[in-house]
């Protein structure tokens, strides 16, 4: 690793290049490792702790949405306060958290935690990659580091499975979250020692208002989609958060517009056509990630009967597919242009996920799950890289980074926006099933078969959709290999035909 370390503002770092890297990279492998950990230990979570169907969906979602509604305002504070202060605190607030999770006793108190941690999760994230733009001026030096950080996240979401499963059969679920608690206090000190304080930052001030409309929105609409699970969808319990959400998200978008002094979305990029077609494609497309990671693991637990660790290795080879797909996606993309790749991604999600609506009780590993999982893998390899490309391909040199934000947070809050939908259908059908009788591990499957079914219907949608984004030859693009990094990559070429404009 090359040493050529300069500074934008005085003292950015005190240690040597290696520490400050490997400090960003244990950063981003922890905040991707807790997003994918706690997976396989849900259903010890909801028999522990008496959770209903859906309301365990809070232990994931309350995390995504923090994490992706905070994440631009993370982005801010570091460029305001400092990456040292904006980190410090953001592993503070997560290891604390953590120790309120790991420790809870009730449903609430869990989800709460995890408010919390996806919030010291949005500090964090982006405070790894001020600390690495501060720390690299050299572009070759600089690349390998943003390949580094983007490895560790990789790698962190592959281990999280694995770990989840191992350490809730060996030890407990509680451990899933306190194991984040030594680990946040190594990494807190070693901040403190590897990073110098920056006296000050660039003049601005945080868009609280639009911080709070724009998480609460999607909050408050997410709990009352999933309260019409228990209700009626003209019930007050889910009327009254779903017109509160959508006012909050007016509210949201009347702040950002016209009285945010620097706004947290800029909501001049959604003129240009690509970046406005791009994030709704990643609001589809986090939908299709929770479908893959989240219900298989459920499914291989509740339908076939494995353990948490089973659970963790079975879905281990889909990850490995993932990361190798999205690798090979990210080179190949300045030469097929995004729309060839985006329909072979939405083709690998329609035959996947149609696939593996086939399963039962009565289904093997190989031919019910391992199939028709690396199939939906590939479809994310192919189609993540990409769309983070097109996010941004047609935005201006100035605008990259934050268009590179805004597309990560319109990824995040789809997941969350798409776990409450799928997870209310899939409860809803499980208790029909159930009312007419059929065993509980079958009236599981018929839900999740619903799931599937819906994920394989977003997948078609990306596929058609994706024929909205333009044609160009030229542009800026962020392309995120594995984890999300936001970086300058080869031009890229929209068209299908090799068409000029």
């Amino acid at each position: 690793m090359t040493t050529d370390i300069a500074t934008r503002r005085p003292g950015p770092h005190t240690g040597p290049a290696w520490l400050v890297l490997a400090l960003a990279c244990a950063c981003q492998f922890m905040v991707i490792l807790d997003s994918s950990i706690v997976n396989v230990a849900l259903p010890s979570v909801c028999e522990d702790l008496g959770f209903t169907a859906t309301g365990l969906a809070w232990v994931v979602n309350g995390y995504l949405l923090t994490f992706g509604g905070l994440m631009l305002l993370g982005g801010r504070a570091a460029d305001l306060y400092g990456p040292r202060r904006t980190l410090v605190a953001g592993m503070i607030v997560f290891s604390a958290s953590s120790l309120a999770g790991g420790l809870a006793t009730a449903p609430e108190v869990l989800v709460a935690a995890r408010l919390a941690q996806g919030a010291g999760a949005a500090m964090m994230a982006p405070a790894t990659l001020a600390v690495i733009n501060t720390s690299f001026t050299d572009p070759g030096a600089r690349a390998r580091a943003f390949g580094a950080w983007s490895a560790a996240g990789g790698v962190g979401g592959l281990v999280g499975a694995v770990a989840g499963g191992a350490i809730t059969t060996g030890l407990s679920w509680r451990w899933v979250f306190l194991i984040n608690v030594p680990i946040g206090a190594v990494l807190i000190a070693a901040a403190m020692m590897s990073l110098a304080g920056t006296r000050a930052g660039r003049r601005g001030s945080l868009d609280l208002a639009g911080a709070v409309t724009g998480t609460a929105g999607p909050a408050a609409l997410i709990y009352g989609v999933m309260q019409s699970a228990d209700h009626g969808w003209s019930s007050g319990p889910v009327l009254v958060p779903v017109v509160a959400g959508l006012v909050l998200l007016a509210v949201f978008i009347v702040v950002e517009a016209r009285f945010a002094a620097q706004p947290m979305v800029p909501l001049r990029l959604f003129r240009i056509r690509g970046v406005a077609v791009a994030n709704g494609l990643l609001l589809m497309f986090g939908g299709i990630t929770i479908a893959m990671w989240y219900f298989t693991s459920l499914f291989l637990q509740n339908v076939l009967g494995g353990s948490a660790l089973e659970a963790g290795l079975g879905q281990t080879p889909a990850a490995v597919m993932f990361m190798v797909v999205a690798r090979w996606a990210a080179a190949l993309l300045p030469r097929t242009g995004v729309r060839p790749l985006l329909l072979s991604g939405g083709a690998c999600f329609l035959a996947g996920f149609g696939w593996l609506s086939l399963a039962d009780a009565g289904s093997g590993y190989v031919t019910g799950v391992l199939g028709p999982t690396l199939l939906v893998a590939a479809g994310i390899g192919l189609t993540f890289p990409t769309l983070m490309a097109a996010a941004t391909a047609d935005v201006p040199g100035s605008d990259t980074g934050i268009a590179g934000g805004l597309a990560q947070t319109a990824g995040q809050v789809g997941g969350s926006i798409g776990l409450a939908v799928l997870a209310t259908a899939a409860g809803a059908r499980a208790a029909s099933e159930t009312g007419e009788g059929s065993p509980p591990a079958a009236a599981l499957a018929a839900g999740y078969e619903l799931v599937f079914l819906m994920a394989a219907g977003l997948g078609l949608a990306i596929a058609v959709v994706s024929m909205l984004l333009p044609r160009h030859r030229r542009g800026r693009a962020a392309v995120g290999a594995g984890a999300g990094v936001v970086a300058d990559s080869p031009a890229v070429d929209g068209s299908v035909d090799g068409d000029e404009p």
